[in-house]
């Protein structure tokens, strides 16, 4: 999960400079998993927190960028997305400018 986390906050600053505001589930989760008490994203909580946070942020977010490799939980991430109409990109140089997407 480090490196997986180390690899979305790569693209975290191209994605802030095309005018959007990055997100990753795991910024989210982790610290509301670490506040129940949970020993870390390997306790048996964590399948209460992990995965419904990312569906419930995927209710705020206008896109979603699939990075390559193997993770379930970005698979699951897509999904979500595609049922919900939400455009999904592969590469950061398929993400628009915020300037040319707000016209």
């Amino acid at each position: 999960m480090a490196q997986n986390l180390k690899r979305l906050e790569a693209a975290a600053w191209p994605i802030f400079q095309a005018g959007h505001v990055p997100m990753i589930g795991e910024w989210v989760a982790l610290p509301v998993l670490e506040s129940a008490g949970a020993s870390g994203p390997t306790d048996p909580l964590a399948a209460e927190v992990m995965y419904p946070t990312a569906e419930r942020l995927l209710q705020h977010c206008d896109a979603v960028l699939r990075l390559p490799g193997e993770s379930r939980g970005a698979d699951q991430d897509v999904t979500i997305a595609q049922r919900r109409g939400i455009p999904v990109y592969y590469a950061l140089q398929e993400i628009p400018n915020a300037a040319v997407s707000a016209q």
